[in-house]
């Protein structure tokens, strides 16, 4: 037998005691291990504040604050501006949404190109959409053009966005996904998130981050134990070991 083949017959043994040699913990062993670790409710309670207001549920973030006398930490009043912003992105409505940030806050559109030129490309893409061709045409070369001189990723997005003038049927032409839905969505959450940071806020809420490093902790675990996992993370339900 070659020693190449004795190598690999070796490591495949490895492998296999490794995989054999697994700690098994019992589900009454991890749910004594969890109850063990103590958990304060009021840092539950900021964690759920902290999402409702993130993501601008205002109704939900005061039935909660009265409920638990969880304070936010920003004025909930601000949610609401936020919110008709992002709003008015989503419904196509940007000249709006441009108004009502400048309302919030004048800097944050100043110091911020990137955003307003995203803003201003979406308005493009309204025009687009409405069969506003000629005013499309004037508004990407009088608004953006001069952009896109300055920075060539504006160049590419600003030419990529004028080529949906050379189809007859946008909806179904190759760069149909910027008339989509989703691209609005993801203009009105860059929207959210440059008003957030202007509000020194997080952008982005703790929770789902937290759920992120469950699922990471639980695979770095997997290559050393068996354990009651979390596979459904909508109800937490911990699952036997398997070996």
């Amino acid at each position: 037998m070659s020693l190449f083949w004795i190598v690999i017959r070796r490591l495949a043994e490895i492998e296999e005691r490794m995989a054999t040699s697994k700690k098994v913990i019992t589900r009454e062993e991890w749910e004594k291990r969890l109850n063990d670790v103590k958990i304060r409710k009021e840092d539950m309670n900021k964690l759920v504040m902290n999402f409702l207001v993130t993501e601008g549920y205002v109704e939900a973030a005061e039935k909660f604050r009265m409920e638990s006398g969880t304070e936010p930490d920003i004025d909930l009043a601000t949610i609401s501006d936020r919110m008709a912003v992002k709003k008015a992105v989503q419904c196509g409505n940007v000249e709006d949404a441009i108004e009502k940030v400048n309302d919030l806050n004048p800097e944050i559109l100043d110091t911020n190109p990137q955003l307003f030129f995203h803003l201003q490309q979406q308005r493009l893409i309204e025009l687009i959409r409405n069969g506003k061709i000629e005013e499309a045409l004037e508004f990407a070369q009088e608004e953006l053009a001069p952009r896109g001189e300055e920075n060539q990723t504006f160049l590419e997005e600003l030419e990529r966005t004028v080529s949906l003038l050379a189809f007859e049927d946008v909806s179904n032409c190759p760069l149909g996904e910027l008339l989509d839905i989703s691209q609005r969505l993801k203009t009105a959450s860059e929207v959210n998130a440059a008003i957030l940071t202007s509000q020194s806020h997080e952008k982005d809420p703790k929770l789902p981050s937290l759920l992120k490093m469950l699922i990471w902790a639980q695979n770095q675990l997997d290559e050393k134990a068996a354990y009651p996992r979390i596979n459904n993370l909508s109800n937490a339900t911990l699952e036997d070991p398997t070996v």
